[in-house]
């Protein structure tokens, strides 16, 4: 949903119509799948995801400060939401015939400019998150209910929620860590177990996300972009966004 350019380590989760995530596809007719990594998200690869390459499907990018903050009226459903999930779906299914139809909704909605757009969306996102927090956990995470890798996927909740937070100040990997009790050692080890990227890239991720919002959905100029991020030196992020894009942020905002 909506994201320009979802990076790594952002939370998602995918829903094929046909195929599904994974490196092999189900070919049987009328076959999908569901899948969401903790918090609706982060597995691994570019979405968390791999993918056989006749399947076809959708993957739905949220932000986790705000999509926790839309689910906190729903007691314990973001905790429900805390552990990986994978499903075939049959076509035909109650369950599989909602999720495919409010992915399509999403995507349809977020690129259109009808009346309650916002609310639509929301609602959206909520009955997702409800129909997806129903899915049996995976078979190793359900039998570890497991308090090392409980723990784990707190701390990376907690961490992304300090990068939401702190992302436009640069903080540093010390800053992060502090209030999640651990080091940064430990910090980088759990982001290369679960995230399969460092912890540094996934601040650096959050700062790509939001300059390729800003040059896709506004007009503000490259410098001012550059400033609003914590970049004192224009120079200096558009190297940053031309190392994570290979293109400059110019160059990348001409060919959308």
């Amino acid at each position: 949903m909506g994201n320009p350019a979802a990076p790594a380590c952002q939370p998602g989760a995918a829903a094929a119509d046909r195929g599904r995530p994974g490196p092999r596809a189900d070919r049987r007719p009328g076959a999908g799948a569901a899948r969401a990594g903790p918090g609706l998200g982060a597995d691994a690869g570019r979405h968390g995801f791999a993918f056989a390459p006749e399947t076809e499907g959708h993957v739905v990018t949220l932000d986790q400060a705000g999509l926790r903050k839309l689910l906190g009226a729903s007691r314990g459903l973001w905790e429900g939401l805390s552990r990986s999930r994978a499903a075939a779906l049959q076509a035909d299914s109650s369950q599989g015939q909602a999720l495919f139809a409010i992915t399509r909704a999403l995507r349809d909605d977020y690129a259109g400019s009808s009346p309650w757009r916002a609310q639509v969306l929301d609602g959206a996102v909520l009955m997702a998150a409800a129909l997806v927090a129903r899915l049996p956990p995976l078979a190793a995470e359900a039998s570890a209910a497991a308090e090392p890798e409980g723990r784990a996927l707190q701390h990376l909740a907690r961490y992304r929620e300090q990068v939401e937070r702190h992302y436009r100040s640069h903080p540093t990997l010390d800053t992060l860590a502090a209030p999640l009790g651990i080091t940064t050692t430990q910090l980088n080890r759990l982001c290369r177990q679960h995230l399969h990227c460092s912890a540094l890239d996934v601040l650096h991720q959050r700062l790509l996300l939001e300059a390729k919002r800003e040059l896709g959905y506004t007009t503000l100029q490259v410098r001012q972009i550059a400033d609003g991020l914590g970049f004192a030196d224009p120079a200096y992020f558009t190297r940053f966004f031309q190392r994570l894009t290979g293109q400059s942020p110019s160059r990348w905002r001409d060919e959308r």
